[in-house]
């Protein structure tokens, strides 16, 4: 009997979390609270980095915002999340794509996986 399985199972979201590594584009669309009202915001970008196991599961996603690149930490297992979808699987080489901080334009593309 492990406790740390039955600790998991009862704070599941029931949510189904895509397979999904760095390098893949993906759109989270996380509810936002203002105020009493409640919405639902789409944040969409380039996985640079999973981390953590478990419900400890974390994933950093980057979009470039008109000139300026935004980074965002989601818990993989957040009560906010709504859903997660994967738009384009990348081919990179490395589990956590930092580099792609340092790169702008067309250097900053990733190349697509193919089946």
């Amino acid at each position: 009997m492990n406790l740390i399985k039955i600790a998991e199972e009862a704070f599941a979201t029931g949510v189904d979390v895509p397979e999904f590594n760095s390098g893949d584009t993906v759109s989270v669309s996380y509810k936002i609270k203002e105020g009493n009202k409640e919405r639902i915001q789409i944040f969409r970008g380039v996985v640079i980095q999973i981390k953590g196991s478990g419900l400890t599961k974390t994933f950093t996603i980057r979009k470039m915002s008109g000139n300026v690149g935004v980074e965002r930490i989601i818990p993989l297992f957040s009560p906010f999340i709504e859903k997660i979808e994967v738009n384009k699987r990348g081919r990179v080489r490395r589990a956590r794509i930092f580099y792609l901080r340092g790169l702008t334009g067309k250097k900053a593309r990733i190349k697509e996986r193919r089946f």
